[in-house]
């Protein structure tokens, strides 16, 4: 009688640095969501700030669900206005309570897409949330459009000792991805690196999957084939696959190495 050996179910788990699942886009299966999540193998979803309008919701979604997601705390560069300063106090608080937990300073950073109105306070508000974090010993989540290189120019100009973190949805050349990385921060990439005229690939297969972190930014940039409508953390196995299939390697490796970078940056 021939024996029958069984190979170990390994279940493949990935971490989504970045998700607002918060946002009213989920208002209505939040819990279903985040079970779609679990059940894809993602059972670790950090949550990013955006400002004082949406503080006290993510706090709710993180009561509500403490064992999956992980809040972060910070002003969103979009939200900078001439008050920002009652903003950047908010955050400060936020940061002091003993009864919360942050994981990151984030998302934080400068966005000049749509508006260059606040250019100034946007670099001032940044610089600002950069100590905050080195003051509270935690990495920070960069936003960062039509803005890398002035981003970049404020990192390594101010040298903030222990300075680490992530670059939110990644869209800089290969230039401007060794720059980041050489300054000591991952490089996240979510459903963009699905699109064919992103760019994102080129820049996917020469980076270290060690520079590497998987998001999705749900609601938003849904991956193929879900493009055109909300996006999800369940979806992250997709972005995966399309980095393992770019790096030539397979999905678990690039579910182990990109969790193992995110957690040890997080402290998880």
């Amino acid at each position: 009688m021939t024996a029958a050996y069984f190979l170990p179910f390994i279940r493949i788990m990935y971490t989504d640095t970045h998700t607002h699942i918060y946002d009213e886009a989920f208002d209505a299966d939040r819990g279903e969501m985040i079970s779609r999540a679990l059940d894809a193998g993602i059972d670790r979803l950090f949550l990013p700030a955006i400002d004082s309008t949406s503080h006290e919701k993510m706090s709710e979604v993180v009561a509500a669900f403490p064992s999956v997601c992980f809040p972060m705390m910070g002003l969103h560069p979009t939200s900078v206005d001439e008050n920002f300063q009652q903003e950047l106090e908010v955050v400060s608080a936020y940061l002091e309570r003993p009864d919360m937990k942050f994981y990151a300073v984030g998302e934080i950073g400068v966005d000049l897409y749509w508006d260059k109105t606040h250019e100034t306070e946007q670099l001032e508000v940044f610089r600002v949330q950069l100590q905050m974090a080195s003051f509270h010993q935690l990495p920070v989540v960069i936003h960062t459009r039509n803005a890398m290189d002035k981003v970049l120019d404020v990192l390594e100009k101010e040298q903030i000792p222990g300075l680490r973190g992530i670059f939110h949805c990644f869209s800089g050349s290969l230039e401007q991805a060794r720059r980041a990385t050489k300054s000591g921060f991952l490089l996240g990439i979510g459903g963009v690196v699905t699109y064919k005229s992103s760019g994102l690939q080129q820049v996917v297969a020469v980076a270290g999957l060690e520079h590497l972190v998987l998001e999705t930014d749900a609601p938003w940039l849904p991956p193929v084939p879900h493009r055109g409508h909300r996006n999800e953390p369940a979806y992250l196995p997709l972005i995966a696959a399309a980095v393992a299939r770019i790096k030539g390697t397979t999905p678990e490796e690039v579910a182990r190495q990109t969790t193992s970078n995110a957690l040890t940056l997080f402290g998880v």
